[in-house]
């Protein structure tokens, strides 16, 4: 018989996660979605436990999952206007959903490409702002597909949709937009692409993740309705959803959904082609936890569309008193109009430069009073223009229940930091003689390590940890080539998990 001592092994975990950033109590704004209220968590909690052994894999053997999928698909549907033709899955997370959006899409462009006896070199586009989500970049990278960004204005962050339609072609396998962008929290102008892409016979894709659970139960400022965005707009042909952001569920859950049951049926994989059991996956996992299926069914269940609707007005009102108050904090400017809660803080450059607020300076000495904020890096666009570095701030229900500590917190962080010029990021490469210069297939990890322990971020005592100011970090990401800067955090993150 096996022995172990249960009270330790906890005790060490324990231990570990007091290390952690706080996940709930709002005091990061970002990366967790905190409902403020304890009693769903405790459920979703039991609804895990009770599910822990089940294997996703097979609806057929495991019955519950196929009910509860089903039941959350369903509401997701409604939520976003759906008929009785948009169909969809539960996904692992965000990314996982905006995969399968690009592979659906990329197999139903190579099967009308071959229809209409294209050359099979073509190699299509995906075709997005430059403010979509990271994972398309991973998507169009695991499928083979171009990658064709849009600028956007730099001083809002947002879309001129004709940037965009000009650009469609018959290479075009998805045009994705945002509902609303992460970045800067803009929602793009899904009506009028919609239009355009059905027109050229384009599939177009609507990243709902961090939007699609609270906006449709978000009003405007002025107490009117937003845009339509979702599937109330013709030429929507797809929907990401994520439950683990204002869905409340734990990590990591997603829905996807696509309108028409022969394009969502190319999501899938199947293989009878060897001896063991018929393989079916409509994701990218085979056996997988059901553990967050049946949270995020359980917390749907308890909530219910006015339970959401109550949680998403919690949310609209401390968004709406945090942009008051960065308006009011000399120095800072909330960039564009942003729908939803999110919001990005950028520098105000219309007041000199001795009371102006850099912030990332900022962020960085909010986080010593215990609050974390996300850094977010400059970016030069394909037209030249430059996308000014922010801070960013994800809005969460129990962030109201804290507005009065944070306001303290932010307005005292810009008081520190108001007039201290940004990190100059030619300093920062100064640390780093040639730096610029080097080729990223040459940089081996040893290498690659070196150049981190010259910068500081080897970590403390070996831990593998960021350093406590993150300002330079972000220069210096913005000042190397990309290649050399992404070889760099590779090697930054791999160390950290690697055994010693």
């Amino acid at each position: 018989m096996v022995s172990f001592d249960a009270q330790a092994i906890l005790a060490r975990l324990a231990a570990l996660r007091s290390a952690d950033a706080p996940t709930h109590g709002g005091r990061v704004l970002s990366y967790v979605y905190d409902s403020g209220v304890p009693a769903i968590d405790e459920l979703a909690t039991e609804a895990m436990r009770l599910v822990q052994p089940v294997n996703g894999l097979d609806p057929t053997t495991f019955t519950s999952v196929a009910v509860m999928e089903r039941e959350v698909v369903g509401f997701a549907r409604e939520l976003l206007h759906g008929g009785d033709d948009v169909v969809g899955s539960v996904t692992s997370g965000g990314t996982e959903s905006c995969l399968l959006a690009v592979k659906t899409a990329r197999d139903a462009w190579r099967a009308e490409a071959a229809a209409r006896g294209e050359a099979e070199a073509v190699r299509p586009r995906i075709l997005a702002p430059i403010t979509v989500h990271a994972a398309f970049h991973k998507a169009a990278e695991y499928f083979d597909l171009e990658l064709d960004l849009v600028p956007v204005d730099p001083a809002t962050g947002r879309l001129d949709p004709e940037r965009l339609v000009e650009r469609l072609g018959s290479d075009v396998a998805l045009t994705v937009v945002s509902a609303p962008s992460y970045p800067f929290g803009t929602l793009d102008p899904v009506e009028e692409v919609a239009a355009a892409c059905e027109e050229a016979g384009v599939a177009l894709h609507v990243d709902g993740c961090i939007g699609g659970w609270i906006l449709p139960l978000w009003r405007a400022d002025d107490g009117g309705a937003l845009p339509a965005w979702d599937f109330r707009v013709p030429g929507v042909t797809s929907v990401s959803a994520d439950l683990h952001k204002y869905g409340y569920a734990p990590k990591g859950a997603s829905v996807l959904l696509q309108r028409g049951r022969d394009r969502q049926r190319r999501q899938y994989f199947a293989t009878t082609g060897w001896p063991g059991y018929p393989v079916v996956n409509p994701t990218l996992l085979g056996s997988k936890s059901a553990g967050s299926l049946a949270a995020s069914w359980a917390i749907v269940q308890a909530l219910g569309a006015r339970g959401f609707a109550e949680l998403a007005e919690s949310c609209r009102r401390s968004t709406r008193a945090l942009a008051d108050l960065v308006a009011d904090i000399e120095g800072l400017r909330v960039l564009g109009a942003p729908t939803g809660p999110l919001l990005a803080i950028a520098s105000d450059d219309a007041v000199p430069p001795e009371r102006r607020v850099d912030p990332h300076h900022w962020a960085d000495r909010v986080r010593r009073r215990g609050w974390h904020l996300q850094l977010q890096p400059g970016l030069a666009q394909p037209d030249g223009t430059r996308l000014p570095h922010t801070t960013h701030l994800t809005v969460t229900p129990v962030t109201g229940s804290r507005l009065d500590e944070l306001e303290a917190a932010l307005r005292a962080s810009a008081d520190e930091a108001r007039g201290v010029p940004p990190v100059d990021a030619e300093a920062v490469l100064a640390q780093l003689p040639g730096a610029a210069s080097l080729p990223p297939a040459g940089l081996d990890s040893d290498t690659a390590a070196e150049l981190l322990g010259a910068l500081g971020l080897a970590g403390r005592d070996g831990d593998g940890g960021l350093p406590p100011e993150q300002a330079p970090l972000l220069a210096l990401i913005e000042a190397l080539p990309r290649p050399v800067t992404e070889r760099l955090l590779i090697e930054l993150l791999a160390r950290i998990v690697e055994p010693r």
